[in-house]
């Protein structure tokens, strides 16, 4: 009989294995959960657990929270609101040199604030923005370059579906959680902004001048975008001043982005079923991510593999610093073989009881908040890192006459950005505690 701990190691190294060839991550999670749960105790057990975890698991009130807040950007980008957010930026951002790159950015920043979802935001943003880019002759490096990198906003800007599966994973506070992550993704479009300004002029020529609209068209467009500033400020503002809970929040944005569509005839009663059945996929995607992540974890933590790797870099004599360093850099490398979700879902439970247990000065609510908004933005990172690139690949099968070399080199400058500021948010947990340390207080 293989000895447990033995058995977990295999098993991680197998979930490997399959993951590298492309085995949906949901599947192997389940299967090599199953399996190892069964050499260790038997399969009976398995079959016994399987009759009550996943009621237990799927009936999480906190779950709740996912489909609408899915349901509501899904809702959203059939309303036509990413039209009016570029729209609007455009007319305020488009006549300066590589205005119009900069006012993708924007949108997709608000567009991440209603969407949740940073694969969303790139393919949405990517079919209103790609079009004004190419007719102002912008690069194709910078064009798409700038939505890949723009799309990642909608991971972190709140509402952000990866951020409450983060705060169900380590028992967070989800609206503490939303709180913090409003400062670090208001920074992350300033120097994305940033990034766009110092790429035009360091090469001559990839993002002309827009033309300058006049003082009606500028008041039109502003007018367009005051609905998703409305329904951003009821679902967010609400939630941080304690009128109602993240799920009650979603339920009133879901029934404003409705009220809107129907009522500027943009939202069709096929688009709303369209909008629903795309939910009911992508949230039982999620949930059955969320269920092969709790086999894993009762089969590894049987075997005792994250106990030993905490107690191993713990007892690693390495400064705390290094250790979250080590971790960010690991992150990184899964960045390039999966997508943001199936990261955090798979990552967590192993990394967290690892940080839980060194000491960087702070108490262990902060640490949760600080420690997931880093790991949130090594996420975004692992979006247009190549050579997987999520968003990348979403972009690149929009504008499929563009090489994707192409996009990987003007996602460059602004993966210098993100470099920047997690070396920010790792040096300053200031940024990313202060608004929760202000509600708190």
């Amino acid at each position: 009989m293989l000895d447990s701990f033995l058995i977990g190691i295999l098993g991680l190294l197998g979930l490997l294995a399959l993951i590298a060839v492309r085995v949906p991550i949901a599947y192997t999670m389940i299967l090599i959960g199953i399996v190892g749960i069964s050499l260790q105790s038997g399969p009976f057990i398995v079959l016994n657990q399987l009759k009550d975890l996943a009621y237990a698991q799927f009936s999480n009130y906190d779950l709740s929270v996912l489909p609408m807040f899915i349901l509501m950007g899904g809702l959203a980008s059939r309303c036509g609101l990413s039209a009016d957010l570029f729209r609007g930026a455009n007319a305020w951002l488009g006549q300066f040199r590589g205005g119009v790159a900069m006012a993708a950015v924007a949108a997709c920043a608000g567009f991440g604030a209603v969407s949740g979802s940073s694969t969303a935001t790139a393919s949405t943003m990517g079919q209103v923005a790609l079009p004004e880019l190419r007719k102002y002759k912008y690069s194709p490096a910078l064009s798409t370059g700038t939505i890949a990198a723009g799309g990642t906003l909608g991971i972190l800007i709140p509402p952000s579906v990866v951020l409450i599966v983060y705060a169900i994973i380590v028992e967070a506070n989800v609206v503490t959680m939303f709180a913090a992550a409003l400062l670090p993704g208001i920074l992350a479009m300033l120097l994305f902004i940033l990034a766009v300004a110092l790429y035009v002029r360091l090469v001559p020529g990839s993002g002309p001048q827009g033309a300058a609209v006049s003082a009606s068209e500028l008041g039109a467009a502003t007018v367009a975008v005051i609905p998703v500033f409305i329904i951003f400020g009821v679902v967010i503002g609400g939630i941080y001043a304690g009128i109602y809970s993240p799920t009650a929040a979603a339920a009133i944005g879901v029934f404003l982005v409705v009220l809107y569509g129907f009522g500027r005839r943009r939202l069709s009663l096929a688009g709303l079923v369209d909008a629903l059945l795309e939910t009911a996929r992508t949230s039982g995607m999620i949930f059955l991510i969320l269920l092969g992540a709790e086999l894993l974890k009762i089969f590894m933590s049987r075997a005792g593999v994250p106990q030993a790797a905490a107690e191993m870099l713990q007892g690693s004599g390495l400064a705390p610093m290094v250790i979250m360093v080590l971790i960010i850099v690991i992150f990184l490398v899964l960045g390039c073989l999966m997508d943001s979700l199936s990261m955090v879902i798979l990552a967590i439970p192993f990394f967290w009881p690892v940080v839980a247990g060194l000491d960087f000065g702070l108490s262990p609510a902060e640490l949760k908040i600080w420690f997931g908004i880093i790991i949130l933005v090594v996420v975004e990172v692992g979006l247009i890192t190549p050579p997987v690139g999520l968003n990348v690949f979403i972009i690149n099968q929009q504008a499929s006459d563009i090489p994707m070399r192409e996009t990987f080199k003007g996602v460059m400058p602004f993966l210098g950005m993100e470099l920047f500021r997690v070396t920010l948010l790792v040096a300053f947990p200031v940024i990313t505690l202060f608004l929760p340390r202000l509600l708190q207080g």
